[in-house]
């Protein structure tokens, strides 16, 4: 079912919002301060492509920084991507067989405005010690 729902959501949104990850992590390699956030945003992208399967765990080693660098994320990218999330899960919802993607992508916002601190995991093999934020 994983791979079903892959390949829909590949279709019909996955790839366009990959394509903004990508572009978003490209604009933010420009500058030495924001690299690490351009890593996370080609993090977030393999994401977006492939999502079903996926989980999201907070990271226990995160601290001051990845705050800090969630505050300038959520200024270069997160607010213009969370924005396409909402645009393309308005675009899913309309049918039903879009209805579960349109709910991954309203989960995936939450990450996508602060990526700092969260690792994506297979769903399978969540790491010892992590707490699960949300699995789609």
């Amino acid at each position: 079912m994983r791979a079903i729902l892959n390949i829909i959501w590949l279709l019909f949104g996955g790839i366009w919002l990959a394509l903004g990850y990508f572009l978003f992590g490209l604009l933010a390699c420009l500058l030495i301060i924001t690299i690490p956030a351009g890593i996370a945003s080609f993090r977030m992208g393999t994401y977006a492509l492939w999502p079903f399967g996926k989980t999201v765990v907070t990271k226990p080693t995160s601290g001051a920084g990845s705050a800090l660098m969630n505050g300038i994320w959520f200024v270069i990218g997160g607010l213009w991507l969370a924005i396409g999330h909402l645009t393309t899960a308005a675009a899913q919802a309309i049918t039903i067989v879009g209805i579960p993607l349109a709910i991954a992508n309203l989960k995936m916002i939450p990450v996508t405005c602060f990526p700092f601190g969260k690792q994506i995991v297979d769903s399978d093999s969540i790491p010892a010690g992590t707490r699960p934020i949300f699995t789609i």
